[in-house]
């Protein structure tokens, strides 16, 4: 089974998904990992973010594995790494790469050859599993998703810094040239600005149990 979740920062994507996963007894899996995990790896070793034939080239080689809901790169467990302030300010840039998308895809598909997910992202529903059996697009207002972010204590910008980052991101994931930030037409949207978590995970486990 594929429980697939799409939408912007701050809209509670990673919470829901892995207490869905617990709940279902299944595998969380947040395609976003594997991208800053790349973004991660550019960062320490100086290269250009830009440079795409490098990136691409350092992707490919790159050994990615996503064990107990850590991304595991090259044989390091780097989720704690994963959400910094440099790799936010660059993790949405490097996701644009058209073939570092094939090649997160690919690895994406295969975790699911073998196991059930419930999987997040942004363009899960529509590129990497058109056909799951559930999808879900969670939104909230850019102020809620700033404050969310914020509160999480692990950025060192201010309220309106936030706010502007995710701005930008969203802007750019929604104008990707493939893969970009959209709402399926058969997936269920749920704007989680007025709502707790526990009642998110409600609305999404009544659907997949009816």
């Amino acid at each position: 089974m594929i429980v697939a979740i799409d939408g912007p920062a701050g809209t509670g994507k990673s919470t829901v998904a892995r207490i869905i996963a617990e709940k279902l007894n299944i595998t969380f899996l947040n395609s976003g990992s594997f991208y800053r995990a790349v973004t991660l790896y550019l960062i320490r070793n100086s290269i250009p973010y830009d440079d795409e034939s490098a990136v691409v080239e350092v992707a490919s080689a790159l050994d990615l594995d996503y064990v107990d809901s850590h991304l595991i790169l090259n044989g390091e467990d780097v989720e704690q790494y994963l959400h910094s302030d440099a790799v936010d300010a660059h993790a949405a840039q490097v996701s644009a790469i058209v073939p570092l998308r094939h090649i997160v895809n690919e690895k994406l598909r295969k975790i699911t050859e073998k196991l059930s997910v419930v999987c997040e992202g942004r363009d899960i529903t529509t590129v990497v599993f058109p056909d799951a059996d559930y999808k879900f697009y969670l939104d909230a207002s850019l102020e809620v998703q700033a404050e969310r972010r914020f509160r999480q204590g692990v950025s060192k910008l201010s309220l309106e810094e936030i706010k502007e980052s995710i701005r930008k991101r969203d802007e750019i994931d929604k104008n990707k040239a493939e893969g970009s930030l959209k709402i399926a037409p058969d997936a269920m949207y749920i704007d989680t600005s007025l709502l707790t978590i526990d009642q998110v995970c409600a609305i999404i486990i009544n659907k997949i149990h009816v």
